[in-house]
């Protein structure tokens, strides 16, 4: 996947490291920077918290936050980034939160997804609606939270 291997040059020229928090994606975002040959220089490791509760016990998402609007929520992305890359020990975080379907969940249609990326430079959220089904939905997660760290990583200089 080109845009994990543009990251992981990114992220090497700056001696930096990453670390990956994922909940409908599964750890196919780690996957595809493990595809990339030399990827443990700069990768850490991931989380996959599936279940809501994994996500305020392993990332230190708001308890609070979690009863109130349910996993599938931006700020939700931000605080699963900036947790990943506190607890993994990472210069960057990344996230992804979101409903791949078939059903709804806490409330948002399927397609709806949320990305996230914590920095030492800053974060960043994006939400998006991915049309199709659970492969294409989790496939189009992958891409999204890859795009806006290059995106980012680029803009911050």
């Amino acid at each position: 996947m080109a845009s994990a291997a543009e990251l992981l040059a990114d992220l090497r020229a700056r001696g930096w490291t990453i670390a990956v928090a994922e909940s409908l994606t599964g750890g196919l975002v780690c996957a595809a920077l493990v595809d990339v040959p030399g990827a443990s220089v700069s990768l850490r490791g991931g989380v996959v918290s599936y279940a809501t509760d994994l996500k305020g016990s392993l990332l230190g998402v708001d308890a609070e936050l979690l009863v109130a609007r349910g996993a599938v929520d931006p700020e939700v992305a931000r605080q699963m980034a900036v947790g990943v890359r506190e607890r993994l020990g990472a210069d960057v975080g990344l996230a992804t939160t979101g409903v791949a379907g078939p059903d709804p969940q806490d409330g948002q249609p399927p397609g709806t997804v949320h990305v996230a990326i914590a920095t030492p430079l800053g974060v960043s959220v994006r939400s998006v609606r991915l049309p199709g089904d659970r492969a294409v939905v989790r496939a189009g997660a992958v891409d999204a939270v890859l795009a806006l760290a290059r995106e980012f990583m680029r803009h911050q200089g």
